[in-house]
């Protein structure tokens, strides 16, 4: 077998170009570090050469490893790179596998890309999978781990990783390398050597455009030769509707060369786009115009990035999700606005999301510089334009004309809106020069990772060591120890654990005296929680308790009402006036509710000849509302659970399963990928509540519903995207979805 520094020097020389300094570096690090290297650079520094190198000696020492990102799109990308790096090193594609809760693709190769939580989910189940042969572990996108709400799946992964793994961690620059270094050695006894690299192979041109529309501004990006365009380009805008705008406005335009013009019309004109956004779309994809964020099918944005990727498409006009997405360079980026938020709550947009989009400028294999443009607000735009022509008379002319010229142009001068956030070449440069992040722990601990560690061990003093161990400082860690303490709490009075010390009763005002467990030992109801891996598992647990006796109709109300939806969409999927309360309401809910005081008493109807009642009457609360509202009651310390009020998967099988007519009945049809995601993720509950039967129905029942449920909404989905459909239907059905693999729609987060 060959030495470490012989597959360095074989490493090294396979690659079809020199490396440049930080990735000499890093190659040199991850082949002599003993436990492995932490990579800090910015985007576009190549990364992805740094990690293969952890591949390539895996494949040459008949070892595994994993590499994990934080998205299906960037590990699905991922995994076509890595299969293409094994042929090339000798070795077969297979021998390259994929895991993303969603798709396994030889789930026994010795190198698995696979999403963060797979890796987690396997480490807490360490009877069912060995790491033994295991010797490296690359987490790529680590900057995930100062994420509010998915850090602490990065942050236990580390502290469960067996000794022996090496570690080869990648980032985009960070504030704290040098602090996250030494608290990795110090809490976890892992050393890793650092490599920082602030410079990128292709540099970056910023540009503040104050006097450009945005289709005036595209144009001149195209003008010239290939090598002289700042095209192509990714348009970023910071909502889905502004997508398909800016979109209309740029398809008009010439904007793709001669020299692309005839091959993109021939692999446009191949697409079979008949439904929905297709045929729009498709002729957006003409005219060298493509469109990516989360409201699209799967299968359009694959065939958008491809198109791109190949060179073909001008612009694409996406979300700042790309950014931390796929890897989807392009020459130029252009920033449409600097601001973002709901309206009249805009703020100027994070600089790490900034960042992320700045960094996917310059193509180190194609460009020898990268172009940030960030464009002024069109009223800006107008305002500055009169103020140069204003400019142009003297104040002072005594010219008849002039001096009418110049009335005029004062009578139409152009101002700015009160109720429109504004941005500035100031905000731009405040952006651009901007600290990096630091690597901190945030968020809580979820309840389904306590129910997992819990299961492992009853002894509390190791939950607390997992706590104080965290990157913090001490008042957080405070924090997060009597957070513990109330989460087991809530866990004992719900039956799912019995605590030791046992638990004092409440006082007559409600409260108990202070309180720390010393075990918590697992019912089998604890079970229930392990079960959920989409939504907030007690939750799940509290739904047990009633959908036993609900109809379809309230079932899907309150499936549908867990998944989340972003909030523009929900006014297109109102719960319906006419639909008749069903059993769960009427029998159990409204009578609990009124006798806590969480409802009014509804009015009964008028009698005949009386007057209806006031339109101004506040309207009672969705089914949704109402579980929520009883599930608050019941769980005042868990603070983590939404729901949302939506009615999509249960009108489309109002509609006979027909999801092109429900889309364009709904006028929904630019956001049809939000409706597609929301059904997979709903097949995948089903999937879920399968596993468990509640109160007042019979196992037998309860599984031929839900499976009704999934495969009508199945048959839905596979008439628009039948990969995508088959993808998800096949991990349902896999085994390791019951020992714990975590599910997911595709494109989620992107």
């Amino acid at each position: 077998m060959s030495t470490r520094e012989e597959l360095a020097t074989r490493y090294l020389d396979q690659l079809p170009y020199t490396p440049y300094p930080v990735q000499e570096e890093a190659l040199l690090g991850w082949f002599t570090a003993e436990q492995g290297v932490l990579v800090c650079a910015p985007t576009g520094t190549g990364k992805t050469l740094i990690a293969q190198a952890a591949l390539y000696e895996a494949l040459h020492t008949n070892t595994i490893a994993y590499y994990t990102t934080p998205l299906i799109a960037l590990t699905e990308q991922k995994f076509r790179e890595m299969q293409e790096s094994a042929v090339r090193w000798g070795f077969s594609a297979d021998d390259v596998g994929l895991v993303t809760g969603n798709r396994r693709v030889n789930p026994q190769a010795r190198v698995l890309v696979v999403v963060a939580e797979i890796l987690l989910n396997r480490l807490l189940n360490p009877e069912a999978f060995d790491f033994t042969n295991v010797s490296a572990v690359v987490m790529d996108e680590f900057h995930s781990f100062a994420d509010q709400e998915r850090g602490i799946v990065w942050e236990l992964s580390l502290s469960l990783l067996p000794k022996h793994i090496r570690l080869l961690l990648l980032s985009a620059t960070v504030g704290n390398a040098l602090e996250f270094v030494a608290w990795l050695e110090r809490c976890h006894g892992r050393k890793v050597d650092l490599v920082e690299g602030k410079d990128r192979k292709v540099p970056l041109t910023y540009q503040w455009v104050p006097d450009q529309l945005l289709s005036e501004q595209v144009q001149l990006m195209t003008k010239g030769d290939v090598q002289s365009r700042k095209t192509p380009a990714l348009v970023f805008c910071f909502n889905r509707d502004e997508c398909w705008s800016v979109a209309e406005v740029l398809k008009g335009l010439p904007l793709v060369g001669e020299d692309q013009r005839a091959q993109l019309h021939a692999e446009v004109n191949k697409l079979e786009w008949t439904q929905g956004i297709g045929p729009k779309l498709k002729q957006m994809l003409h005219r060298g115009v493509g469109v990516h964020h989360a409201g699209l099918l799967p299968k359009y944005r694959r065939m958008v990035e491809e198109l791109f990727q190949r060179k073909l498409l001008a612009a694409v006009i996406c979300t700042e999700t790309l950014a931390s997405g796929i890897n989807l360079p392009a020459r130029s980026v252009v920033l449409t606005s600097l601001v973002k938020g709901p309206f009249g709550k805009e703020k100027l947009v994070d600089a790490s999301v900034a960042h992320q989009i700045f960094g996917r400028a310059g193509r180190p294999q194609f460009d020898d510089r990268g172009y940030v443009f960030a464009l002024a607000h069109e009223d800006d735009v107008k305002l500055l334009r009169w103020k140069e022509k204003y400019d142009q008379i003297p104040e002072d002319t005594r010219d008849p004309g002039l001096i009418k010229a110049k009335k005029s142009l004062k009578r139409k001068k152009p101002s700015r809106r009160e109720n429109v956030k504004y941005w500035t070449d100031a905000d731009f440069n405040r952006l651009k020069t901007a600290p990096a992040g630091k690597l901190y722990s945030k968020g809580p601990l979820p309840w389904r990772l306590l129910a997992y560690l819990l299961q492992h061990s009853p002894d509390v003093s190791k939950l607390r060591t997992v706590i104080r161990k965290r990157l913090m400082d001490d008042a957080r860690i405070v924090a997060g120890d009597k957070a513990l303490d109330r989460m087991l709490i809530t866990l004992a009075d719900a039956g799912f654990v019995t605590l030791s010390p046992e638990l004092p009763p409440k006082g007559e005002d409600g409260t108990r005296p202070p309180y720390s467990p010393l075990q918590a030992t697992p019912t089998e109801a604890l079970n229930k929680l392990l079960v959920f891996r989409s939504i907030e598992p007690l939750y799940g647990a509290f739904l047990l308790e009633h959908l036993g006796i609900a109809n379809r109709d309230e079932r899907l109300q309150a499936l549908e009402s867990v998944l989340e939806m972003p909030r523009p969409i929900l006014k297109f999927v109102r719960i319906p006036q006419d639909l008749p309360p069903g059993p769960l309401a009427t029998t159990r809910l409204d009578n609990e509710l009124i006798a806590r005081g969480l409802m009014l008493a509804p009015k009964p109807p008028p009698a005949p000849g009386e007057e209806e009642e006031d339109e101004d009457e506040p309207r009672p609360p969705t089914l949704a509302e109402k579980l929520f509202l009883l599930f608050e009651a019941k769980y005042p310390e868990v603070a983590d659970v939404s729901v949302q009020s939506a009615w999509a998967a249960g009108e489309l099988l109002r509609f006979n399963g027909n999801f092109n007519l429900f889309v364009k009945g709904r006028d929904l049809t630019k956001q049809e990928g939000i409706i597609f995601r929301h059904c997979l993720r709903l097949i995948l509950l089903c999937g879920e509540f399968a596993q468990v039967t509640p109160a007042d129905v019979s196992a037998e029942d309860w599984q031929a519903e839900m499976k009704d449920i999934a495969d009508r909404l199945t048959a839905s989905c596979r008439e628009v995207d039948p990969a995508s459909t088959d993808e998800v239907v096949e991990m349902a059905r896999a085994a390791d979805v019951i020992a714990g693999e975590p599910v997911a729609a595709p494109g989620q987060g992107t």
